[in-house]
This record gives structure tokens, sequence and C-alpha cells, in this order.
């Protein structure tokens, strides 16, 4: 298992060694053996310079996957998170940033695990174990000391 964290945003301090320990959790709560995930903790101005760049949608969003997998049952892909959104929207939600930045990799991980969110019955299933998953990270570790 290969994690690997690029954190490159000025907003808040990431504590990477901790989210690596965190993901490597989920990947044992998720049954995941083998995996290559590349995670870049970004502002919102490169957030949304990616999101124009591969998706051709304005501004920034809280987090983007991008599936490099071909036809592999392992985990081989990279994510975007965005720590001006996951603060933004903790103010918003009465959580932690902290808490923000973990579910949006959890949320990333389960679409590279084949999980969608384009209509609402799957995306109310997705939500269901995104909040599963991130009630069980919640109680194995203090998320805000990320």
């Amino acid at each position: 298992m290969n994690i690997v964290i690029a954190n490159r945003q000025r907003t808040k301090k990431i504590n990477s060694r901790l989210l690596k320990r965190i993901i490597a959790a989920l990947f044992e709560d998720l049954k995941i053996e083998g995996a290559e995930l590349g995670i870049n903790v970004v502002g919102a101005k490169e957030m949304a310079q990616v999101n124009w760049n591969f998706l051709r949608h304005e501004g920034s969003t809280d987090v983007i996957t991008f599936d490099h997998a071909e036809k592999r049952k392992q985990i081989y892909g990279e994510l975007f998170v965005c720590a001006d959104d996951a603060v933004r929207q903790a103010k918003e939600f009465q959580t932690g940033w902290q808490s923000e930045i973990v579910r949006y990799i959890v949320h990333g991980i389960l679409h590279l695990l084949g999980h969608d969110d384009v209509n609402a019955k799957a995306k109310r299933k997705m939500k269901a174990e995104e909040n599963r998953l991130l009630r069980k990270l919640s109680a194995r570790f203090a998320l805000s000391r990320l």
C-alpha cells in the first residue's frame, strides 16, 4: 500500500502522518489490501483550476477524484481535496474542518470503489456509507489533531 500526501495549501496545517494512519485504517475497514493513492490537499484557487481544466466546471469544490485503475481490483487513484472548502463547510455544518477533510477523502475513496452519486437513490446510499465510515474513524482517531 502506498499513500502519498502533498499538502499544497497554506490555510491549515495538516498532520500528514496522522492522515496516513486514518487512511490505512479506512482501507483496513474496507478490506482493501493493495492501493496506490495520491492525495493533494490544495487551496480554493488551485481546486478551481483543476475543476476547470479537467471537468470544465467553474469554481472550487470539496473533492475531485481521478481513478487511474485499468480494470484492477486495487485502488489506483488520486484525490484533490480543498482545505478552504473544508473550513467553509465546517462552519456551515458545525463540524471541524479536519472532519470535513476526512469526509472528502472517504467520499473520494468510495468513488474509487465504484460508488456513484449521480442520482438520488445512489447518492443516499453513498452518503449513508460515507457517514458510517466517518463515524468509525471519528471513534478511533482524534480527527481534531489532523
